[in-house]
């Protein structure tokens, strides 16, 4: 497990799938990542607890300290140990805990991982452009925009853009 003082990454258990498929069930919060699709348990079960043969991939839920609840969850997906690169994902589940700092505390800490543990050099993530608070933390983490993917998924009856975010290791 690492750890801030407020929050804390670590494994996905299966006590956490209800709470993980009930987000992944939520229009209002899938439509910022992807398209909506119903959910089920053993769907969410599937790809969260399958991912230890699969060494593309590390998923960390985020607990706030001294609580076993989970809030959200990081995905560091596509690893290439080749190129050292990876994409990132992150998800703060219920509305109420956004804009609290558990999101940027808990990205700090899977750059820092990646760096560290995974020896890589260059992070990149996909955003929805409008999705402004999310490309605001990023940027704040020092995630630059590489491009815009115009009109590129079909949300909620209209067309969004994707923008294209990178970081790269500042000693690598």
């Amino acid at each position: 497990m690492i750890r801030t003082e407020a929050i804390a990454l670590g494994p996905i258990l299966p006590v956490d799938l209800p709470s993980l498929c009930m987000w992944d069930d939520d229009p209002e919060i899938t439509r910022l990542n992807r398209p909506y699709v119903p959910q089920n348990l053993q769907r969410q079960s599937d790809f969260w607890l399958n991912a230890a043969g699969d060494h593309a991939r590390v998923f960390f839920a985020i607990r706030r300290m001294g609580s076993a609840e989970i809030i959200g969850h990081v995905q560091i997906m596509e690893i290439d140990p080749i190129h050292r690169s990876a994409s990132l994902g992150i998800l703060i589940g219920r509305k109420e805990q956004r804009g609290q700092g558990y999101g940027r505390q808990a990205m700090q800490l899977a750059i820092d991982y990646c760096w560290r543990h995974l020896n890589l050099r260059r992070l990149s993530l996909r955003v929805h452009s409008v999705n402004t608070a999310a490309i605001a933390l990023y940027r704040h983490l020092g995630f630059e925009i590489e491009g815009v993917l115009r009109q590129a998924e079909f949300i909620d009856g209209g067309w969004t853009d994707i923008t294209l975010m990178a970081l790269l290791h500042p000693e690598r």
